[in-house]
């Protein structure tokens, strides 16, 4: 074999037997590894959590943390190196033990310096294996993550391509929308595109915690700070060290919170309840605000030094009426997502329920959507998603009636004291100026024959008619 295999690969050799140890290094370093080494179990597991190897070769027998000990702290790094062990011939039944728990291989003493060189290259290569396959894995990882945006139309288009841009940066981001909007997923998204996925991503809501609750919540306590604080803990921040930090609804932060906020956004470090010490911490942040920011600064209620320091890059989740062209391929997908929810599936959506949901305001955004179709699937007798299956939530269906009443398109205002007829009557009127006369494409949306809304439209007098039928897709 080649004294040039190890070609700068990184070798960590542990043996408490300072001669050997120096022995193993030179040999490793003619062979082209770059080697760090350590007389002990403890440095040498500092070493791993702090500049991880591609290899560990360890004697098994060492006093304090052994060559098996240190072999179970390798295997639970988020990245293993592969690990050979070093033993005497007496200690070969621990070696193969050890083999079960994950090592590579072992080889006994005396050590064959060939047979040595040999094993560390092929712990090498499965270990390039590992790490390619590793690889492949998040790439189709990240492909599905991005496939959880739903949708087909330039406003999703362009939200998937800040989000692939962004990603990869350490930029605090600041991510704005309506309640509905999918404000957490674009979170979850970030974090999962970016080098910090192996890492955690840590979720607080600061308008779902009391203030008084909030500043333990975010930065921990030590034991005995207030009553009741019986043993340590950490705080968010800590918890999120080296991934991501989530502040939802970070414009209900009170002004005192917002402050000390500020102070470990700008110092990077944290200190817990009861305590002094400063602890350094390593988070990207992303927040998230259905408010008007601006407003809230205007009128004092934000800080504007807070606001430059989380809003380094925003990210405008839009709205569904700004997406409306995306509807069929939302339904389909809550359509299937939620398909447990009867016994038998439907089969597709006629046009006339497809024109409801595409006239509707949609105040709730994509989570109003979900829970429209939720309702569907539980009460719709199928096999298609009719127009006349649709419910709307109450405040949705006010949030419409508002809109219209101020002279806006999104719904029909209908005054208290209407009779239904009246009712019917402004109904079909409303839908017909919408469709420009056109009595099919009416039909269609109010979920009733041609031939019905032509008798109701003369008339206003009820006739049962036949539901329509047309299918736009197929949800299987």
């Amino acid at each position: 074999m080649s004294d040039a295999v190890g070609a700068g690969v990184k070798l960590l050799v542990v043996d408490d037997d300072a001669a050997l140890l120096r022995a193993l290094e030179r040999t490793f370093q003619q062979a082209g590894y770059e080697v760090t080494t350590a007389a002990s179990g403890e440095e040498a597991l500092a070493i791993l959590r702090d500049r991880p190897p591609a290899v560990v070769v360890s004697d098994l027998m060492m006093p304090g943390l052994d060559g098996i000990d240190l072999l179970r702290e390798a295997r639970a790094l988020p990245v293993p190196p592969e690990v050979l062990l070093v033993t005497a011939h007496a200690s070969v039944e621990r070696a193969v033990e050890a083999m079960r728990l994950g090592a590579f291989d072992f080889v006994e003493k005396p050590i064959q310096r060939d047979r040595l060189l040999l094993l560390v290259h092929r712990a090498c290569e499965r270990r390039n294996l590992t790490s390619e396959n590793a690889l492949l894995r998040e790439r189709l990882a990240d492909r599905k993550g991005l496939d959880r945006l739903v949708g087909a139309g330039p406003a999703i288009a362009e939200l998937r391509r800040s989000i692939a841009q962004i990603a990869p940066t350490d930029v605090p981001v600041l991510v704005t929308g309506e309640s509905g909007t999918g404000k957490e997923v674009i979170a979850e998204l970030l974090h999962s595109q970016s080098p910090r996925r192996g890492a955690p991503l840590v979720k607080i809501s600061c308008a779902a915690i009391p203030e008084t609750l909030l500043e333990s919540e975010l930065f921990g306590y030590e034991r005995g700070a207030f009553s009741g604080a019986a043993t340590t803990k950490r705080g968010r921040f800590e918890l999120a060290h080296g991934g991501t930090l989530f502040l939802d609804e970070i414009g209900e932060l009170a002004p005192a919170m917002q402050a000390k906020l500020l102070r470990v956004l700008q110092d990077g470090m944290v200190q817990r309840l009861g305590s002094t010490k400063d602890i350094a911490i390593d988070v990207r942040l992303v927040a998230a605000t259905n408010a008007d920011l601006e407003v809230a600064m205007r009128e004092g209620r934000f800080r504007r030094d807070l606001y430059h320091r989380i809003n380094v890059i925003e990210i405008a989740a839009p709205t569904l009426r700004e997406r409306r062209e995306d509807l069929p391929l939302l339904v389909a997908h809550f359509l299937r997502l939620h398909r447990s929810l009867r016994a038998t599936p439907l089969v597709g959506v006629s046009d006339g329920a497809l024109e409801v949901l595409a006239a509707h305001a949609w105040p709730g955004n994509v989570r109003e959507l979900e829970n429209t179709v939720q309702r569907a699937l539980v009460t719709a007798p199928g096999p298609m998603l009719e127009a006349r299956d649709l419910r709307f939530a109450a405040f949705a269906s006010g949030a419409s009636a508002q809109a219209a009443g101020a002279g806006g398109r999104d719904g029909v205002f209908v005054p208290a004291g209407s009779t239904l007829a009246e009712a019917e009557e402004r109904l079909i009127a409303d839908t017909l100026e919408r469709c420009h006369g056109d009595k099919e494409r009416a039909a269609r949306i109010l979920g009733i024959s041609a031939r019905t809304l032509y008798r109701r439209a003369s008339r206003g007098g009820p006739d049962d008619g036949d539901p329509p039928n047309e299918a736009v897709f197929a949800v299987d």
